[in-house]
């Protein structure tokens, strides 16, 4: 039986994909008076879009509300938040040393608030213009004028640069899960999960309703995001490929997509493994339909510990005991910054990245999983302490293996591309539920 989700009451972000091109801000203040943030939301809560709203927009923009653990206790105290994940309630500065933000990573080096110091509520606007998404930034802004109690203390532009790829050169938002009840049927290669993975109030992978110990007026419909400022070196990312890679372009390029498991325009390694193919990165029919078990079990055309591989190993672990249905995320990416130019291979000193929005229920077994134990940990796939090669630590091993004719290739000397620079768990509830906050419940 497929569920039905009352699209009408889920926020859109949930189940709908940013507009291309798009243009967004992350709008995050603090709450000095519970009774201001109250007025701030029921002036808000008519221009909130749902899902219902996504499917057929009046215009092509939209505006979503998040909370972190401290704005919602400051709303309705600690006692109704006990059965809120740990992970929420301790925040995600607290866990850094679980989800590897140590060293240039951690909590000390990040510029963007949490819940630790000041983040309480966040608006996302999204559009498909600069044009509308200034419209959307001004409701909000009307929306704060005679209450000081609620104060902005940080704003950050995203959006899509001109190459619709993000910094290192890779197109993006290619996989993703399809939620069951969502609308239209998946592509193929697109795995069909249950909606409480995603959304509280459904049935998740468990066989259980998702649900929190707490009042279902507040949580029925919302979710748990990871949200994530991740720095990127641009210019160490495209050194160390010219150099590894034989200092020629085909070898450059051949290295990036070992360490991706898919060419920077998208095409995968499962069904392109010796070249680019433009055409297949571009035909969603066929961009991710491939696994990896009977095909490329040895990791010979996509490596075990390429990016794609580790974050979605498909059926690759289908003979071990995890069940990866469990772990599934859905993870929206937003750059910030400009582009270094092409040819520049020095660091301008100009703060550039990507905003990662992950989408979970369980914030425990799905994003911190996913994070700690398949991002920064190799056990899983027989690589030791390798992590990641193109987002992961690097204080323990800092070399990425891959098979290769005539032996294993074994590229050394590997630096970190990437920083984190914010991090926190945030709710977004449903419609009902910012209507239940604004009443004080």
């Amino acid at each position: 039986m497929v569920s039905t989700l009352d699209f009408a009451d889920i926020q859109g972000t949930v189940l709908r994909s940013r507009p291309m091109p798009y243009f967004g801000s992350y709008l995050m203040f603090t709450v000095h008076d519970a009774s201001a943030a109250r007025i701030l939301l029921k002036r808000l809560v008519p221009h909130i879009t749902s899902a219902a709203d996504w499917s057929s927009p009046a215009e092509n923009a939209w505006i979503n509300i998040v909370f972190s653990y401290a704005g919602l206790r400051k709303l309705v105290g600690n006692e109704r938040l006990e059965g809120f994940p740990r992970e929420f309630r301790q925040g995600m500065a607290a866990r850094s040393a679980y989800l590897g933000d140590v060293g240039t990573n951690a909590p000390d080096h990040w510029d963007l608030p949490h819940g630790g110091n000041g983040f309480d509520i966040g608006l996302l606007v999204m559009a498909g213009s600069i044009e509308l998404k200034e419209a959307k930034l001004a409701i909000g802004h009307a929306a704060l004028e005679g209450i000081p109690g609620v104060e902005l203390i940080h704003r950050l532009d995203v959006g899509v640069p001109p190459t619709l790829r993000e910094h290192f050169g890779y197109a993006d938002g290619i996989s993703h899960p399809f939620i069951e009840g969502q609308g239209g049927d998946p592509l193929p290669g697109q795995d069909v999960l249950k909606p409480g993975e995603f959304i509280l109030g459904y049935e998740n992978e468990l066989g259980v309703i998702a649900s929190l110990d707490a009042p279902a007026g507040l949580w029925r419909n919302g979710t748990f995001i990871a949200i994530r400022k991740v720095w990127q070196d641009v210019a160490a990312f495209r050194t160390f490929l010219h150099e590894s890679g034989g200092r020629t372009k085909d070898g450059a390029e051949l290295l990036a997509a070992k360490m991706m498991g898919r060419w920077r325009s998208g095409a995968p390694l499962a069904l392109s493994p010796d070249k680019d193919d433009s055409g297949l990165a571009r035909d969603s029919t066929r961009n991710n339909a491939f696994v990896y078990a009977d095909t490329d079990a040895e990791g010979k055309r996509t490596p075990a510990g390429s990016h794609i591989r580790r974050v979605n190993p498909r059926d690759a672990l289908k003979d071990s005991l995890t069940n990866i249905r469990l772990h599934r995320v859905l993870r929206r990416g937003f750059a910030y910054g400009p582009l270094l130019p092409e040819d520049a291979i020095v660091n301008d000193g100009v703060d550039r990245g990507i905003m990662l929005a992950i989408i979970n229920a369980d914030p425990g077994r799905q994003f911190e999983f996913v994070q700690a134990q398949w991002v920064n940990d190799g056990d899983f796939i027989s690589q030791g302490a390798r992590a990641d090669p193109i987002v992961g630590r690097r204080d323990s091993v800092d070399d990425f293996l891959y098979p290769a004719k005539p032996v294993r290739r074994r590229v050394p000397g590997l630096p970190a591309f990437t920083a984190t620079r914010g991090g926190e768990h945030v709710f977004l509830p449903g419609i009902a539920g910012l209507l239940w906050l604004t009443e004080g419940a």
